[in-house]
């Protein structure tokens, strides 16, 4: 993970995974690489809150958990005139089939998590916030704690934090592994001790979020992205992305890959030498398809992947989203239809059950696909998958009944006669399918 890079003849570092083997976590290395030095210099020189919300929207950065909102605009959300407690919320409660980034950043550089904390938190004038941490990965759970009572006793947080008047305290909690908890206010509603339950909106978390106050929530690579920002600046950051794609992203590549893993590399990558990166093809095999942005975002085939750059607009141009990052690698070995019925049986367990077109929907979906890809599918079942896919789309209180439905309305559209072999010929069109 530390070793440079090169892109179009640069030498390209990474800003999140930079210099990392998993023994220098701890304080006293983050500061050997420049840590905390952006709060530093941020209190010493008494910016603005403005002037930090500025310098982040200059920068392009965009939340790195799904969305891809920016993240300056976000923090600019927050009401400047509100007197009562605001809070700030990271959402480390990563769930997504495909995306394993967030907990290697838990795991290897947590500082980095709490210094783009506190510096969000004095963007956006919180004094407490939580880092809510998905309940199956309690050893990241353990050393993000261990590193926040590392930072309490070296005045990083707490009251009048390196002798000025800014205070934040922040504080660690954890899920219990629903996905559902991934969409920001059923996170909310989980730290606050309830049933993980999205809510409606409007109202939106920077005017009515956590116990009913301001709050804003990002990612946890977006907030350990921001010192980088403040320590080189929001210029540096750009030049290493496109416009209105700033900075490096981390791609967690998996499925039928020589070296799956977490690879950090500037938006605007090629995916050919994203592959390249993590070893090529696994057995020398042919590329079939991918899945660009976690398991929630549309199929792509390979070959119109291998043509396009890793950045939210090329993504999007494609046909699918950047999504959390989140890349699924399938060779020619893969059936379509048995990876459609998995990703349908994951959101069909998954949904809160709160919205019918999502509680109905998603098991349908599961339903249909599982009656194909075990020899009992019908010719009118693949109208059915897109209706029904297509009538939960835009529908729902949250994202998961989308999350549900394009992976569907995607493998259909890119893959159909692989869905016509199995219901005409009962069998797979891929006979060695391992």
């Amino acid at each position: 993970m530390s070793a440079q890079t090169c892109f179009h003849g640069r030498h390209i570092k990474p800003i999140v995974l930079d210099g990392l083997d998993g023994q220098n976590w701890q304080l006293a290395d983050y500061q050997k690489r420049d840590g905390y030095a952006a709060l530093r210099r941020m209190l010493s020189e008494k910016m603005t809150p403005d002037q930090v919300i500025a310098e982040v929207k200059k920068s392009a950065l965009r939340g790195r958990g799904g969305a891809g909102f920016p993240t300056g605009l976000k923090w600019s959300f927050m009401p400047r005139q509100y007197a009562g407690p605001k809070y700030l919320v990271c959402n480390s409660d990563e769930g997504e089939p495909g995306t394993f980034k967030d907990r290697d950043i838990l795991r290897y550089n947590p500082h980095s998590v709490i210094e783009g904390m506190a510096i969000a938190a004095y963007a956006s004038g919180s004094t407490a916030g939580y880092n809510y941490i998905h309940g199956e990965i309690w050893p990241e759970y353990e050393r993000f704690q261990q590193a926040l009572d590392e930072a309490y006793q070296a005045g990083y947080l707490g009251r009048n934090i390196l002798g000025s008047d800014f205070s934040f305290d922040l504080y660690t909690t954890h899920g219990f592994g629903a996905y559902i908890c991934g969409e920001e206010t059923a996170l909310l509603e989980s730290i606050e001790g309830k049933k993980g339950l999205p809510r409606f909106k409007p109202p939106f978390p920077a005017g009515y979020g956590l116990y009913g106050k301001p709050t804003t929530i990002n990612n946890t690579e977006t907030f350990a992205t921001v010192p980088w920002i403040l320590r080189h600046g929001a210029d540096a950051f750009v030049s290493l992305g496109r416009p209105n794609n700033g900075g490096t992203k981390i791609f967690s590549v998996s499925g039928d890959v020589t070296s799956p893993g977490n690879y950090e590399v500037p938006l605007g990558t090629p995916f050919a030498k994203l592959l390249e990166l993590a070893g090529g093809m696994r057995g020398g095999r042919r590329i079939k398809a991918v899945i660009p942005g976690g398991s929630s975002m549309p199929v792509l085939p390979g070959a119109v992947m291998m043509a396009t750059d890793m950045d939210y607009d090329s993504i999007a141009k494609a046909g699918s989203m950047l999504g959390s990052g989140g890349v699924i690698v399938m060779d020619e070995t893969r059936c379509m239809v048995r990876s459609l019925e998995r990703l349908s049986y994951f959101y069909f367990e998954e949904s809160c059950g709160q919205c019918t077109p999502c509680r109905e929907g998603a098991g349908w979906l599961y339903r249909v696909a599982h009656r194909i890809e075990n020899g009992q599918g019908r010719p009118e079942d693949l109208d059915l998958l897109d209706s029904v896919a297509a009538n939960i789309i835009g529908r729902t209180i949250c994202a998961l009944g989308d999350a549900a439905a394009l992976p569907v309305r995607s493998f259909l559209k890119n893959f159909h006669s692989e869905f016509e072999h199995h219901i005409e010929h009962r069998r797979c069109l891929v006979p060695d399918y391992v």
